[in-house]
């Protein structure tokens, strides 16, 4: 799973960085699919739970540095739009385990909560080939955006907020 985008993401990385503001990005409107993940902690996380409240999805990986520099970004998002309801849950694809993740999250500082993949859920919002990939999922649970690659601040946040309006 992780080693073809380990394998895509390298090959990436430059160019991901070079045309950031250029990123991949849809606003085609299909409904979030659900799933069931556990967080780092072995709790279940539900997409039913999350249903009314504006979510940033964002599949990631500790190796990824473009994820490495999008994670200040989405710390922003969720302490300053919380409080409004939103939503941001990291989706890590790490084959390492959800320790690995803990020890690098703790590392960076990261404080919105975070999961682990599992094939499911890479397909059911996929494939997902190229990381970071990030879903803007309104209140309604539509996926109003899909970005792949690395999103600026500015951006993301403009992204996150376009969710309160809809």
């Amino acid at each position: 799973m992780n080693a073809a985008i380990r394998r895509l993401t390298g090959l990436t990385l430059a160019l991901m960085f070079a045309n950031a503001a250029l990123a991949a990005a849809s606003d085609s409107i299909a409904s979030a699919p659900s799933f069931v993940l556990h967080d780092l902690d072995g709790k279940t996380v539900r997409y039913s739970e999350l249903k009314g409240r504006p979510v940033v999805l964002d599949f990631w990986a500790t190796w990824c540095q473009p994820c490495r520099a999008s994670m200040p970004h989405l710390n922003s998002l969720q302490s300053r739009f919380g409080q409004r309801g939103l939503v941001v849950l990291g989706v890590s694809v790490d084959d390492g385990g959800p320790q690995r993740v803990r020890r690098f999250a703790d590392h960076l500082g990261v404080r919105f909560r975070l999961a682990m993949a599992d094939e499911r859920v890479l397909d059911q919002y996929g494939p997902i080939r190229s990381i970071p990939t990030t879903f803007f999922i309104d209140r309604h649970g539509q996926v109003v955006r899909r970005v792949v690659g690395y999103i600026d601040s500015e951006t993301i946040e403009t992204y996150a907020l376009k969710l309160f309006d809809r």
